[in-house]
């Protein structure tokens, strides 16, 4: 006999079951579908990334290949040791490929437009089928590390031609407006056939000058009416200056623009003679119009041209490589100085006794190095 209990629940089960017969019938229902596709799922458990090799990369890079350009600039900019005996692996062998190309580097103040310039500069020279690699350095976050690295997109066209390369980099801290991987990034550029490169730097003013010892060509924009007219009789960035283009000289700025030019080329005749026996120019421009363009081009073949002549140009780029040797030099040395084992501990020690008023700065450092 059923009980009462046993009974209801039977009534629950035949309901649960399909009646064609009946109009209040429930047809089974179908299991919901797979958060995540069987395929890939598979996939996922067979598909092993594989790692490119140095040579891969360096082999890649001499054929033009974008991505492994960018992935040895990545190994570059690392401050991982082990990426970066991967990346000076991938540089000494794409070296004898190096240095076929024109160096330019542009610079001025922030809002003076150097992207835009950059943007019209480099569609000119690809129109003339050249292939352009850009540089741009975005200054980094002192509170955060951070950086925008909003330059490519403000290269819209540039970043859409197969052949102009654009790699923003953050200075990570760098003085001088560029970073400092910057000169290993260019080498690798050169040796993926790009015969044009433009280092824009930051744009921080007067301190802006380490990019003129990796560059051939040194471009500063300027703005007229911006109360800069007078910096052109101090030494410094505009002393460095192969040319002087006073940017934005269009509509209404125009005349003033002209009047600037003249102003400046007044200043540069005050500095003395360069070794490069180029005489530095000002001229005018306009990176959203495009005018002035085509002849800011002719004078850097110009400068090109000169200093290949007179022997300046080769002994300059040695000069560069003198200086990166003995920059780098100096890197390695003060790092290798903080590594040692009880130095964090003598460095505070010395800091005490200098906040006490027991010591004197160069006594503790004499000390410091002596041990």
């Amino acid at each position: 006999m059923e009980t009462p209990n046993e009974d209801i629940g039977k009534k629950k089960e035949d309901s649960g079951k399909t009646n064609p017969k009946s109009a209040l019938s429930v047809n089974p229902g179908v299991a919901d579908a797979p958060a995540i596709s069987p395929y890939i799922r598979d996939q996922r458990k067979t598909l092993t990334r594989k790692e490119i090799s140095v040579a891969e990369l360096a082999e890649g890079i001499l054929s033009g290949n974008r991505t492994h350009l960018s992935k040895a600039i990545t190994l570059v900019e690392s401050n991982l040791e082990v990426h970066n005996d991967k990346a000076q692996a991938i540089l000494e062998l794409v070296m004898p490929k190096v240095g076929n190309s024109i160096r330019i580097g542009i610079t001025g103040v922030p809002g003076v437009g150097k992207s835009t310039f950059i943007e019209s500069f480099g569609s000119y020279l690809l129109e003339q089928n050249h292939k352009l690699a850009v540089l741009a350095i975005d200054p980094s976050s002192q509170r955060t590390k951070g950086s925008i690295l909003g330059d490519k997109t403000r290269m819209e066209i540039l970043s859409k031609s197969e052949n102009a390369f654009i790699r923003p980099s953050p200075s990570s801290g760098s003085l001088g407006g560029v970073a400092r991987k910057t000169r290993e990034s260019m080498y690798l550029c050169e040796a993926a056939g790009f015969d044009t490169i433009i280092i824009e730097t930051v744009g921080v003013g007067q301190s802006e000058t380490q990019v003129h010892s990796m560059v051939d060509f040194f471009l500063l924009l300027m703005l007229a009416g911006a109360g800069d007219e007078l910096q052109g009789i101090k030494r410094g960035i505009m002393e460095m200056a192969d040319l002087i283009a006073i940017n934005k000289a269009d509509g209404q700025n125009e005349p003033f623009a002209m009047r600037a030019r003249v102003e400046y080329e007044s200043a540069l005749h005050l500095f003395p003679a360069p070794e490069s026996k180029w005489t530095p120019r000002a001229t005018t421009c306009s990176g959203i119009g495009g005018k002035g363009i085509d002849e800011i081009w002719k004078l850097i073949l110009d400068y090109i041209s000169t200093t290949k002549t007179n022997g300046y140009y080769a002994k300059n780029r040695e000069n560069q490589t003198r200086m990166w040797f003995d920059e780098t030099l100096r890197e390695v040395v003060l790092e290798q100085f903080f590594m040692r084992p009880g130095k964090k501990e003598s460095i505070l020690e010395s800091e005490k006794k200098l906040m006490a008023g027991q010591s004197t700065l160069l006594k503790e450092i004499k000390h410091l190095m002596d041990k």
